[in-house]
């Protein structure tokens, strides 16, 4: 629709031009997720390192990408160019120009190494940063781990209206009537491709989100994962509150779907209730709460329950409870006389309305013989005391042995309690989560800003704390999980794997997805400079390598960026920052392979991180020395092996023996017959066939049937 609008706009014949936008007005009407929606294609990716020849299609590197050419011809580093929707031509110099890919196009991607951080040389466990626009990466991760992946966690762009995410390479505001239409569209084709990452007899999507889309997404993830059950969690992010035209917005929201047979383990850190972060330290020190003893919410009037208003009497000096009167019948009014003298409490409401207690003059007095109420504070507002109970699910927790009674005043008989064994007692994680922890102003933008100095493009990162909890909350059995995050950002995925796995020991291995987009203040700076898109200085401001790799680097080092050791433990754990994480991590960019060039093995060198990712990543990322193949690979410490030449078959399968730690087998070779053959001798290993099995992926997942 948005595309039928622009065409109606360069009508000349006012008349003509009103009547058809009369007639798309109507069809806006039909709404979907209760917008107009439509697909948006094609979506297109700049692909700055694929040579422009004759016959790409390509872009101008400043403008919009969706403003494409084909390449008639280049002569003395211009090039004649046809633009895709119409018949004009334009010379323009090749410098210019990028190459571009359409969304639906077959691609053939690879790894290309970029750098490498190791921090525990002795263990095979090795993260992974892929530089690449999402979609293609979901592409090339469908091949690698289809229905392998244990978790995926997502912090897409909000869309918030403001500059916070680009469509075809332009930003899209508030002002834009297609705003939510284009984000569903963007969404929902890589949450098609997601999906078939998910391992589906059990694994967790979660995506976080603010109010903007929050209700829009969960109608997509309704249509998309139909079969799966989708719960949603309120996490409260800043407490200070962000400023909204009416409410000052504190929470954000993350949407939970449950694939197969995933579930939430029980915990003895419910996310909401004892302490400020919910540490298992806070929680074995915390105590019982007291409640009051004052009525609140529904049916707390007077006239809600008549027989549970009576006053309660009261030594000021020796602040103690002496015990309850007589219930007031509801037509008689009280004395209140006696409130100067600060000698009777009466349930008084914040209003000076007249409210009603929680327990019966009976049951009152004999919490008081068993030293279960006390007298709390003058309310000065109220005009009366406050007075406080161990309700019966607490005093039940006593009798059962939970909570158990360490002391008791030699004057008043209140008793002192706290839990006895609280790790023993564990509980459903609630729906709504409080912790200081997850404030994303100190423990996002500021942890940020002091590993590297800035916290530049993201005003809010999310909270370290708060990705963690999520992923701890279903990955806290799942000792070796695979967790995905195609919108990575800042990393702070990674840094909550690598937390995690250092509290718990475990060996969860995450792989993350960022594109290198520089902010909109830097891209004016840098076009004011004279850079462009693809230059070096233009790249090395973006995203991935400005952000979200250094971060990674640090935190797994346990140094800042200009090298001095990080500050403080990690809350909850008293993990030092310093000590950095027993971690490894290689980072790649996300390239495109000749198919022809591939099939006639010419390209096996840029295969090879491929390889290794399908392989398991295991160990560092191998390479060859030279451009002479070998006639096959043995890579224990990667747990994998290539056979190059169908002729050494006999030598490869005795190697194969001799190494059990290989898991993963690839042949190369054009004979299906020969294929089959050859891998009967290696049962219980994973084997593919190359250069096929890659090809024919590529091939058929050009997206084209995802709409």
């Amino acid at each position: 629709m948005a595309a039928i609008h622009d065409l109606i706009a360069q009508i000349q014949d006012e008349t003509l031009r009103a009547k058809l936008e009369q007639e798309v007005n109507k069809l806006t009407k039909q709404k979907k997720f209760g917008l107009v929606f439509e697909e948006h294609l094609p979506e297109c990716t700049p692909l700055y390192e694929v040579p422009i020849k004759k016959g790409s299609t390509v872009a101008k590197k400043i403008g919009p990408i969706s403003d494409m050419y084909i390449v008639i011809a280049i002569k003395d580093g211009k090039a004649m160019c046809m633009r895709k929707s119409g018949e004009e031509t334009e010379e323009i110099p090749v410098d210019e120009l990028v190459c571009v890919a359409e969304f639906g196009e077959p691609i053939y991607p690879y790894l290309k190494p970029i750098d490498t951080v190791c921090n525990a040389p002795d263990s095979d466990l090795w993260h992974t940063l892929i530089e690449a626009d999402n979609y293609h990466a979901l592409q090339l991760l469908e091949y690698l781990y289809a229905g392998k992946v244990d978790c995926i966690y997502i912090d897409p762009p909000y869309n918030t209206g403001a500059k916070d995410w680009k469509y075809n390479n332009d930003y899209v505001d508030g002002s834009d009537a297609y705003r939510h239409s284009k984000w569903l569209s963007m969404m929902s084709k890589r949450l098609k491709l997601a999906k078939k990452l998910l391992n589906p007899k059990d694994s967790v999507l979660i995506v976080t989100i603010d109010e903007n889309e929050v209700h829009h997404l969960r109608c997509v993830l309704e249509e998309i994962f139909s079969e799966s059950y989708i719960q949603m969690i309120t996490i409260v992010i800043n407490k200070k509150g962000s400023a909204r035209l009416r409410f000052s917005r504190v929470e954000e929201y993350a949407l939970f779907v449950f694939i197969g047979q995933a579930t939430v383990p029980t915990y003895f850190n419910d996310y909401l209730s004892y302490g400020e972060n919910g540490s298992k330290k806070e929680i074995l020190e915390s105590e019982p709460r007291w409640e009051r003893l004052l009525r609140g919410g529904t049916g707390s009037r007077r006239e809600d329950s008549p027989t549970l208003f009576y006053p309660v009497y009261v030594d000021p000096e020796k602040k103690q409870l002496i015990g309850a009167g007589d219930i007031l019948p509801l037509d008689q009014q009280p004395d209140l006389s006696d409130i100067e003298n600060r000698q009777i409490a009466w349930p008084i409401r914040k209003d000076g309305s007249f409210g009603r207690w929680q327990a019966s003059p009976m049951t009152f007095n004999e919490l008081i013989s068993q030293g279960y109420a006390k007298l709390g504070t003058w309310d000065k507002n109220r005009k009366t005391w406050t007075v406080l109970y161990l309700n019966r699910g607490t005093r039940k927790r006593i009798d059962d042995g939970e909570i158990i009674i360490t002391d008791r005043d030699p004057e008043t008989g209140v008793v002192s309690v706290k839990f006895s064994k609280p790790e023993a007692k564990m509980y459903a994680i609630k729906t709504v989560w409080v912790r200081s922890s997850h404030d994303s102003g100190v423990y996002g933008s500021t942890l940020l800003r002091n590993i590297l100095g800035h916290n530049r493009m993201f005003d809010f990162p999310k909270s370290l704390y708060s990705t963690k909890d999520a992923l701890q909350a279903i990955l806290r059995s799942k000792n070796n999980a695979l967790v995905l995050d195609f919108f990575a950002g800042s990393g702070t995925t990674l840094h909550a794997v690598n937390l995690l796995n250092a509290e718990d020991g475990g060996n969860r291995r995450c792989i993350m997805v960022t594109n290198n987009e520089v902010s909109d203040a830097e891209a004016k700076n840098l076009t004011k400079q004279g850079f462009k898109p693809g230059d070096k200085e233009w790249e090395e401001l973006g995203i991935a390598r400005y952000v979200t790799w250094p971060r990674t680097v640090c935190s797994i080092e346990g140094h800042d960026i200009n090298g001095n050791p990080l500050k403080g433990n990690y809350i909850g754990s008293d993990i030092p920052m310093s000590d950095g994480f027993k971690a490894n991590a290689a980072y790649f960019k996300l390239g495109f392979l000749d198919k022809t060039a591939v099939s006639l093995g010419m390209q096996f060198k840029e295969m090879i991180p491929t390889l290794w990712m399908k392989a398991g990543a295991h160990g560092p990322c191998p390479a060859l020395d030279s451009d002479m193949l070998p006639n096959m690979l043995i890579l224990p410490e990667n747990r994998f092996a290539v056979l190059l030449e169908e002729a050494d078959f006999p030598e490869f399968e005795q190697k194969i023996k001799e190494h059990s730690e290989i898991e993963t087998i690839y042949i190369i070779t054009d004979s299906e017959a020969g294929y089959r053959e050859m891998i009967s001798h290696f049962n219980g290993k994973e084997t593919f066939q190359l250069y096929r099995d890659y090809l024919d992926n590529f091939r058929i997942n050009t997206g084209r049937n995802e709409q």
